[in-house]
């Protein structure tokens, strides 16, 4: 039987830079940061909160992966926050845009989206 999910992996094109976009600007903590020198690739540990955990890889030459308009695969990764607009203030600080806030149709909860360095979306979602 699934417990819940252990991790979510994305591979990066600019490993410094996402590694600061994830730990600097979206505060995630690094649990544990790893060169594997036979691959030439780093390996980030990152805890959400203390209860999820992403897995950041750095590989040579990584192929793109079209992220939209709604691609095949992975749609997106949402967090859940408990004020929409303080979290997008505070991206904005940082220099991160969001799109406007919608509203979700089944649920009424808000909801915006985002991009991480390598145009992954990511989504706030209000609970």
């Amino acid at each position: 039987m699934f417990k819940r999910i252990h991790h979510i992996a994305i591979i990066c094109s600019d490993y410094e830079k996402s590694k600061d976009f994830y730990v600097n600007q979206l505060g995630f903590t690094v649990l544990a940061e790893v060169f594997r020198e036979e691959r030439n690739s780093y390996k980030l540990d990152l805890a959400i909160n203390g209860l999820y955990q992403i897995e950041l890889f750095s590989f040579e030459n990584p192929p793109v992966r079209p992220s939209r308009p709604e691609a095949q695969g992975l749609r997106h990764l949402a967090f859940e926050v408990d004020d929409i607009e303080a979290e997008i203030n505070r991206l904005n600080a940082c220099g991160i845009i969001s799109e406007p806030i919608r509203i979700d149709e089944f649920t009424g909860k808000r909801f915006t989206f985002f991009a991480d360095p390598d145009g992954l979306p990511l989504e706030l979602y209000e609970v």
